[in-house]
């Protein structure tokens, strides 16, 4: 059995597959640890699904998040608790924690770039800038946005994929473990959330219009940013850990396929939800879950291809949907500067409304 891509899902699935029994073999261009671009935010919901793995999440220190801080472009905001909690811990030392398991369990990690999949004849080959492998089940955790996705003709590859992602870390004392700031700001929105480093990851997400204006990201933040009174606060204090920030350009949140082609797509690959939800890297872990209790039961009971893509599909949709759709009507008000202050006002007068909102971007504990 082959993965593609050893990020969360693709790493989660390697370790849950291994451990049932099966050989997997991972690809994976990057080497470990490194630092991605994303909200290093990680829903409580998964620690069930990592305790039954095996995987030592407490020995990492994460920071125990409970509270959500909320503002709008005008520095109007508010703060509540957050119903389930969640865990500040970077994916330089996450990725790297899943990544020395899986090895712990027997999984196979291959540093090579995969360039092409075919399915034939009841069977995948996977070509690599080196070699080719051939493999009865291959799983697809290759990002965002990957030169698999144009080989395999994904219709959202096609489409428009406006927006910008900027992340990096600061130093900065006054800034509480326990909180997740999300700042709202003309064209887009910044999350604020310390990890198990000490750093404070900031992450944000940006229209390619809006920051395509200013030359650097600097500047974007100097210009931009810093006209929302909470961000410019804390601009002016932290300091910068990174020489540089990390980017990602052509970031899309068109609907995509759980299956394409006959690989079960886990994470990003699946689906790219809203970072203002604050959950995509539970999601990914999910979506591993599933995606590996999909295939043993597949394996175990011998049911068709057909019957294992359709169940896949089918789980999804039921444990997901939900999720996206709230995350897409939320991004529409709160990206409309008038909308997000009316927003504002409401839950203001109305305070158990915003917990309500974030349950339903949020799973239950996996179990």
């Amino acid at each position: 059995m082959i993965i593609i891509g050893g990020g969360l899902a693709g790493l989660t699935a390697a370790i849950h597959l291994a451990q049932k029994g099966q050989k997997i073999t991972l690809f994976e261009k990057e080497t470990y640890p490194h630092h991605k671009v994303c909200g290093e935010y990680l829903s409580r919901e998964i620690k069930p699904y990592f305790d039954h793995l095996k995987i030592p999440l407490a020995d990492l220190l994460p920071k125990n998040i409970s509270r959500l801080q909320y503002s709008t472009p005008a520095g109007r905001s508010l703060e509540v608790k957050l119903p389930l909690g969640a865990f500040g811990v970077s994916r330089f030392s996450l990725d790297n924690l899943l990544f020395e398991t899986a090895l712990a369990n027997g999984v196979q990690v291959i540093r090579e770039k995969v360039l092409k999949v075919e399915f034939l004849n009841d069977h995948f080959e996977v070509g690599t800038s080196q070699n080719t492998y051939a493999a009865a089940h291959v799983l697809g955790s290759f990002g965002k946005r990957s030169v698999l996705d144009k080989n395999l003709d994904r219709k959202f590859f096609q489409l428009s994929a406006p927006w910008v992602a900027v992340k990096s870390h600061y130093a900065m004392k006054n800034f509480s473990d326990d909180l997740v700031a999300l700042h709202n700001f003309k064209g887009g929105y910044c999350g604020l959330s310390r990890t198990e480093s000490g750093s404070i990851n900031m992450c944000y997400l940006a229209s390619y219009d809006s920051f395509k204006k200013h030359k650097d990201p600097e500047k974007f933040n100097r210009e931009v940013l810093c006209e929302n009174p909470f961000l410019e606060s804390f601009l002016a204090k932290a300091v910068p850990v990174f020489s540089q920030p990390l980017t990602i350009a052509q970031i899309s949140f068109e609907k995509k396929e759980a299956v394409k082609d006959h690989m079960l797509m886990l994470g990003d690959a699946a689906g790219l939800i809203h970072p203002l939800c604050g959950n995509g890297m539970a999601i990914a872990i999910h979506s591993a879950k599933i995606a590996s209790e999909e295939l043993l039961h597949h394996i175990d009971s011998k049911t068709s291809r057909e019957q294992l893509e359709n169940r896949y599909r089918k789980r999804w949709e039921a444990t997901f949907s939900r999720r996206f759709s709230t995350a897409t009507w939320l991004q529409k008000i709160l990206l409309r500067e008038k909308m997000a202050e009316i927003s504002q006002s409401l839950i203001s007068k109305v305070p158990f409304l915003l917990p309500h909102i974030i349950k339903q971007t949020h799973g239950s504990p996996i179990k």
